[in-house]
């Protein structure tokens, strides 16, 4: 009997198409390949591609480089693209890569096996686009990439027009998922230890637009607080436009929604606002942040900004500059406009000179990190309880630290030595520390843990083991009763 074929999936972009790569794992494990081990060639390399940042085309077509020596000394070896920026080339990717397999666009994510037996079969390259979603991703297996903590994507597309932004020409409009189905993923994965979610939708909040529910989204966030065992909910991301002050309520009333919320801004002029179509304005945006703040004081919140939008003015960027001082961040995600094709603001007038959108992003983050370090401050001796994460802290081994998630999203990186149960901490398992100093980005831990609490998704970590679901639909879960973990001897 001959092994089975090997693959790796490399991700680029956002949080979507990290779930999309977990469909894509879970979709070839099926097929009856196995993952690849750290440091083997693989038979089948996946790029799941991004479109949406800087040079994006150039890095993969840069890693396509890279690939061909290695396809070219692996015999039977396969590439395959899939993800927005195969959805935007398509063939072109063939064209300038002749040694790619298989490219596959964001609504057939399912067709991947069958495209790679075709390429095989046929001994050529396989190039499938569709122009709407034929299945719903959720509908197709996934092999999570955590034990501890899961995506569930609620929707996908976009009915927004932002003239940044191509996305919407590559996810299509907006597609809901029944809640039946959602609810049945999230008892799935719960069922197998998970003890966070985020629920996933391009303009998460909008959820409910396809039938006619505007409460749909709040209502939710608190069916799925009911679900035993699921400890912490989070969302991404919602629209400033759509977010009402229902989902603040269920956030504030429904213990498992953690107060943490990301809300992007974009810009703080009512002027770019309006050249960007984001359909509020600087009024609409802070009462938000007040109303979210009135009703949950430890809230954090976070936010993406865009600096140097055409025609953006110096009194335009003040503008932005006055509602971070306001909104008192916890963090941001800034970022440089460059133009993306395809979209309307590529070709508007008033493209600003690069040492123009230099200077003021610079301007941006320095008064970002001083609020940030500002705010992480006041945390400076408060108990917090994290969510132990793996791989988070790039120097912990070496500072004997382990990292965390708190409620807020803070990064926290703590001691593990010490304290009740400490010798044991694992990832996934939840522990009780005090926050002793901090940094713009992070906040540190270094005394003895107050508790430790050893959970099922620590257990699924230390034998690694990741939950898997073979899609769930019908408002039902097509997996039995989760198999008991194994007995593990290490460990108090």
């Amino acid at each position: 009997m001959s092994a089975a074929r090997t693959y790796r999936v490399r991700t680029y972009g956002c949080q979507m198409n990290v779930h999309d790569s977990e469909r894509l794992s879970g979709l070839l494990e099926d097929a009856g390949y196995t993952a690849a081990a750290e440091g083997d060639d693989a038979d089948v390399v996946v790029l799941n591609t991004c479109a949406v940042r800087e040079n994006a085309d150039n890095r993969l077509y840069g890693n396509l480089g890279h690939l061909r020596p290695v396809k070219d000394a692996h015999p039977g070896m396969q590439i395959a693209v899939g993800g927005c920026l195969a959805q935007k080339d398509r063939g072109e990717i063939v064209r300038r890569a002749p040694w790619v397999d298989v490219v596959f666009g964001t609504h057939n994510v399912g067709s991947l096996p069958a495209l790679l037996d075709r390429a095989r079969h046929n001994a050529d390259a396989q190039v499938e686009i569709v122009e709407s979603l034929e299945v719903f991703p959720s509908t197709l297996p996934a092999k999570r990439d955590s034990a501890y903590s899961g995506w569930v994507s609620i929707s996908v597309g976009c009915n927004n027009t932002c003239t940044f932004c191509i996305v919407p020409a590559l996810r299509g409009k907006e597609k809901d998922r029944r809640p039946g189905e959602i609810l049945a993923e999230v008892q799935a994965l719960v069922d197998q230890g998970v003890l966070e979610v985020t629920l996933l939708g391009q303009n998460v909040n909008a959820y409910g637009v396809e039938f006619r529910d505007r409460g749909a989204f709040a209502d939710l966030l608190r069916a799925a607080g009911r679900i035993e065992g699921l400890e912490r909910i989070r969302f991404t991301s919602p629209h400033p436009r759509e977010f009402t002050d229902d989902v603040i309520e269920a956030m504030a009333e429904t213990p498992a929604v953690c107060h943490q919320l990301h809300m992007p801004l974009q810009s703080g002029s009512d002027d770019v606002l309006r050249r960007m179509r984001r359909g509020y304005r600087q009024d609409r945006y802070l009462g938000i942040i007040d109303r979210v703040r009135a009703a949950m004081p430890d809230a954090a919140i976070t936010t993406d900004i865009i600096v140097g939008f055409p025609g953006e003015t110096e009194e335009d960027f003040e503008q932005t500059l006055e509602v971070v001082r306001q909104s008192r961040f916890a963090s941001a995600f800034t970022f440089q406009y460059s133009k993306r094709p395809g979209t309307p603001a590529a070709e508007m007038a008033g493209q600003l000179p690069k040492d123009v959108v230099q200077e003021r992003y610079l301007r941006l983050t320095a008064l970002q990190d001083q609020i940030s370090w500002d705010e992480n401050r006041k945390l400076v001796g408060r108990k917090v309880e994290l969510l132990v994460a793996a791989g988070e802290g790039s120097k912990d081994a070496q500072r004997g630290r382990l990292s965390g998630r708190g409620r807020d999203g803070r990064l926290v990186h703590f001691r593990a030595g010490g304290g009740v149960g400490a010798d044991g901490v694992r990832p996934g398992d939840v522990v009780e520390t005090v926050i002793t100093e901090v940094a713009p980005h992070h906040l540190v831990a270094d005394g003895a843990l107050l508790s430790h609490r050893r959970t099922r998704a620590g257990d699924a970590s230390e034998a690694g083991i990741r939950p898997t679901t073979p899609g769930v639909s019908l408002g039902m879960p097509r997996i039995g009763v989760p198999e008991p973990l194994p007995v593990l001897t290490s460990g108090c």
